[in-house]
């Protein structure tokens, strides 16, 4: 049967296959948060609101500093789908458990933002998927026990 020496519960193919899984359903779902994100800003370029903001011609002003802060958890995303993949499991489950957390955070926040400025049909539903996405990651990254096998 090719069991894992000490261990019932299956052979070494399943354990590297279970690993891998787990890592591969994480990264995509960084890209996929990625992904509402970069959707989102698309729907945004045509948005007169954020057209506005972006001419400082509103009260709520678009600053470099909040562009550069987008850009970071933007790229952060990025970056997550690779170290997913490349660092050492441990490493890996605790580092996607703590950004996905800040990530959900955030996105919760751009969420009730939304919906209390009132702000287009559009920006709930990306804030929504990008919520889900942040929180489907800390749910896998939590339930990946024992990575080492």
């Amino acid at each position: 049967m090719n069991a894992t020496k000490g261990s019932p519960h299956g052979t070494n193919k399943e354990t590297a296959r279970n690993l891998l899984d787990v890592r591969i359903i994480l990264a995509v779902l960084w890209v996929a948060g990625m992904l509402s994100s970069l959707n989102g800003d698309t729907y945004r370029l045509n948005d007169p609101v954020l057209k506005s903001s972006l001419a400082n011609i509103r009260s709520f002003v678009m600053t470099p500093e909040l562009l550069s802060i987008a850009a970071l958890m933007f790229v952060g995303s990025i970056f997550m789908s690779v170290l997913t993949l490349t660092m050492k499991s441990n490493l890996s489950r605790w580092a996607n458990r703590i950004i996905g957390i800040f990530y959900a955070l955030c996105n919760l926040a751009n969420l009730v933002s939304a919906f209390v400025s009132r702000s287009a049909g559009y920006e709930l539903v990306w804030a929504t998927g990008q919520l889900v996405f942040a929180l489907l990651v800390v749910w896998y990254a939590w339930k990946w026990t024992n990575p080492e096998g």
